[in-house]
């Protein structure tokens, strides 16, 4: 590592918002976090993180933290990230990823700071044509969540051209586990992540697990998808920063992902053998839009920043997601 950087850290109370701020510590770094505490959580963030109450569209806000904290970049994780969420109320989505985005990209470039980290997602996509997915194939998203974070990729890019700022936009393929010490994990009351679902019921908190399809042209029948683990994703973030800062002149869109994939059934088969129980399956009908297979061709983000994943092993990837709930039980029942 270079210089100690000053990094403002949006949604930083949230799932990978605050594992992005202990990579940052543990990285030399100094975060300084804004959330309003709609999903996240004031306990989740690192208690060496400066914390700000707040909205990321409050400019005023947002402008005195970057001048009192002398902020260098921007790590940009808030925002809504339910997918059935943004057909149902698609204008939440335009105003809380895009125009809330905008005024964030606004604020960073007339305050002077020159570098963001963007938390993209592989819903950019669509339904892609091939697997694994790479970079350069065509957006197509199929849902508003997937369009509303493509137009803030579409808003860093024509700023990047007009401005002295660079960019990277991360597009996330399926987050899973929690920080390897328990130091953080997926909090959110009732989210829709399978794993969180499958811990969950694991430890009695849920009856039962819903598969969603098993008529997929797939191995076993049910969707295939990659997972990757929040810690390496938040450490791939911590290297994207250095690089815009090492190269000031360059953007980047990059996959953040294994590069191979799960299907729901063997992630569930891991979480029975993690547990050494048998988790109740509700098979149903498929839902709309969930492609067959979607992987990440994440060869760019290799050769690129020479990123490598020190999870990668479903097994893993459960045992650090269980511990988490375990010990998220204790933290709710205090």
């Amino acid at each position: 590592m270079g210089q100690k950087l000053n990094v403002l850290v949006t949604g930083g109370a949230g799932y990978i918002g605050s594992h992005a701020v202990l990579a940052l510590i543990d990285a030399g770094h100094r975060p300084v976090v804004i959330d309003n505490l709609v999903t996240g959580f004031r306990w989740a963030v690192a208690e060496d993180a400066r914390f700000y109450y707040g909205d990321i569209s409050d400019s005023v806000l947002v402008e005195s933290i970057i001048r009192d904290e002398h902020i260098d970049a921007i790590m940009h994780f808030a925002g809504s990230v339910v997918v059935p969420e943004s057909v149902e109320n698609p204008l939440k989505y335009y105003n809380n990823n895009t125009a809330k985005s905008r005024s964030l990209i606004e604020t960073a470039v007339s305050s002077g700071v020159k570098h963001m980290i963007f938390s993209s997602t592989a819903a950019t996509y669509g339904i892609p044509e091939t697997s694994p997915v790479r970079e350069d194939m065509a957006t197509k998203p199929i849902n508003p969540y997937g369009t509303s974070k493509l137009m803030t990729e579409m808003m860093l890019r024509d700023v990047a051209a007009a401005h002295d700022f660079n960019y990277c936009a991360l597009r996330y393929f399926n987050v899973a586990g929690a920080d390897p010490l328990a130091r953080s994990g997926q909090s959110t009351v009732g989210a829709t992540h399978l794993l969180k679902i499958a811990v969950e019921a694991a430890l009695g908190k849920r009856d039962s697990v819903s598969v969603f399809g098993t008529d997929y042209a797939t191995e076993d029948g049910t969707g295939v998808r990659d997972y990757i683990h929040v810690s390496d994703l938040a450490a791939a973030h911590v290297i994207a920063l250095e690089a815009l800062v090492a190269d000031p002149a360059r953007s980047h869109t990059l996959n953040c992902g294994y590069g191979h994939g799960y299907s729901v059934m063997q992630v569930l088969d891991a979480v029975d053998r993690v547990t050494n129980k048998k988790l109740d399956r509700k098979m149903e009908g498929r839902r709309a839009g969930d492609p067959d297979s979607l992987i990440s061709d994440n060869r760019a983000i290799k050769d690129r920043f020479g990123w490598e994943p020190r999870f990668d092993n479903l097994d893993q990837i459960v045992q650090h997601a269980l511990a988490w709930e375990r010990r998220l039980t204790d933290i709710q029942s205090a």
